[in-house]
């Protein structure tokens, strides 16, 4: 028991502090949520720290449930980084409005402990549980704004169709027990190889992988994703967009690979359908957009469509691109909505069209240029960094035998170039509209100005170090 517990020393620290700030809440209430927020990156730093030390005795804990191993250790990290940066973004933005409180913080982190469980998770139980404290944490994400009509709609929206997928996910779940004998997914996994897949066994696969495929927000699971990024806060879209969509991806990659490695050939089909299906509606659907945020959630569809190609190849070079894919992405789709969350106007109302973004080139230059290398980026183009996660996944396809799937993918990827220089040319080529509000958030600049530079061609020098952790990560499922 004490192995195990040291196991989950990450989740453990967050849970603490969590539990920290809701009684620091309580008794000083919303006076003190600056430093509830600042308190709680500093949780998530300890959770950073502590991570790769247990991977030195990593291994499994309480009986199977829990796994501790280096393809945990990248997710968790990468998850960690995520929501610390969205945090901090989120403090000025709120506090400009006056609706910033104390639970915030509290939420992300609790949010963040569900994730970390998704991750490690032997065991569809614990899958299941940390999905569940994700989900709770984010309903109530969704609606932080009461009185904000669009954000109460959003997370009414996200609640009904989430408990909609986690009772076919848990339905998915009782059939794979029932005709397995198991949950574990190594028991699963012998179960499968075993017997061959039969039919139950074959729709509790499908039921499981569409419960997971709600959360990475891939066709045709995707409908929330629009409503909820456009009327949740910007902040918390931000959120959205990154640190569980890389907890989702993780998971998906882990189930597939560890639990339903036998049948390979069945999910693949699965997966290279919702890969087509998203790579394609969300080059498409964004086109007309005229909001960005709705565009931004096509944008992570589309992108999600390219990280499972890579999960389709099923291999630990396939595994390895979809690491490397999450982590740019992050940064990129990060980066992306700090801009947004610096589109105020002269009265510092939030504004969220494009074509609030005309002439911005002229207005706010440095601003321009930034959501400009963003865009460049999400689009692969080089020789911007967001180009070479997308060659890692066509290559991983093609080596699985996968080209066909690879040429669509780059077909799909030249569709999804067209919003994204749409929104350049907005920028650079269209008369002025009234100039954006001054920011003076320094933190909020720092962040986007680091986030540039990874993204640039300086993000090169990164690959050695992030394609040998990413190889080390997907080579603990194999």
């Amino acid at each position: 028991m004490g192995e195990s517990l040291f196991f989950t020393l990450p989740e453990i620290v967050l849970t603490l502090g969590s539990l920290f700030l809701l009684m620091l809440a309580a008794f000083m209430g919303d006076r003190v949520s600056r430093l509830a927020t600042w308190l709680a990156v500093g949780f998530f730093v300890i959770a950073a720290l502590v991570t790769p030390e247990i991977i030195g005795r990593g291994g499994v804990g309480f009986d199977g449930l829990y796994i501790a191993d280096s393809f945990a250790a990248f997710s968790k990290i990468l998850i960690y980084i995520a929501a610390a940066a969205a945090l901090v973004a989120a403090t000025s933005w709120f506090a400009r409005d006056g609706t910033f409180r104390t639970e915030y913080p509290v939420l992300i982190l609790l949010s963040a402990v569900g994730m970390g469980m998704m991750v490690s998770a032997g065991d569809l139980l614990t899958l299941y549980v940390g999905l569940e404290l994700l989900s709770l944490s984010s309903y109530v994400l969704a609606s932080f704004q009461r009185r904000d009509v669009r954000s109460a709609e959003a997370g009414l929206k996200y609640f009904v169709l989430g408990a909609l997928a986690s009772g076919i996910l848990l339905y998915g779940i009782s059939l794979l027990y029932g005709f397995t004998g198991s949950t574990l997914f190594g028991q699963i996994n012998l179960a499968l190889g075993r017997d061959g897949v039969s039919t139950g066994e074959l729709f509790g696969i499908v039921f499981v992988l569409a419960g997971i495929a709600f959360k990475v927000s891939a066709v045709p699971f995707h409908m929330w994703t629009p409503d909820v990024y456009e009327g949740a806060p910007t902040p918390v879209t931000a959120y959205f967009a990154s640190a569980p969509k890389v907890a989702a991806m993780c998971l998906m990659a882990r189930v597939a690979i560890e639990g339903m490695g036998p049948a390979t050939f069945e999910w693949r089909q699965i997966v290279i359908f919702s890969a087509l299906a998203s790579t394609i509606l969300g080059g498409v659907a964004a086109i007309n957009q005229r909001n960005i945020k709705r565009l931004l959630a096509y944008s992570s569809i589309n992108n999600v469509g390219f990280a499972l190609i890579g999960l389709a190849a099923a291999t630990r070079e396939g595994i390895a691109s979809v690491l490397f894919y999450m982590a740019v992405y992050v940064v990129m789709t990060i980066g992306s909505f700090l801009c947004v969350l610096r589109m105020r106007d002269e009265t510092g109302r939030p504004v969220e069209t494009i074509a609030s973004l005309s002439g911005l080139s002229r207005t706010r230059p440095g601003l321009a240029a930034a959501l400009a290398m963003f865009m460049f980026s999400l689009a692969g183009i080089p020789p911007l960094f967001g180009f070479w996660p997308k060659f890692l996944v066509f290559n991983a396809a093609v080596e699985a035998d996968l080209t066909w799937l690879a040429a669509v993918g780059i077909a799909t990827s030249v569709i999804g170039a067209y919003y994204y220089l749409k929104i350049i040319k907005t920028m650079y080529f269209d008369e002025p509209a009234p100039a954006f509000e001054p920011s003076r958030d320094r933190i909020e600049g720092v962040l986007i100005v680091l986030a540039a530079l990874f993204i640039s061609p300086l993000g090169y020098f990164s690959i050695p170090y992030i394609d040998a952790a990413a190889q080390n990560a997907a080579g603990a499922l194999f």
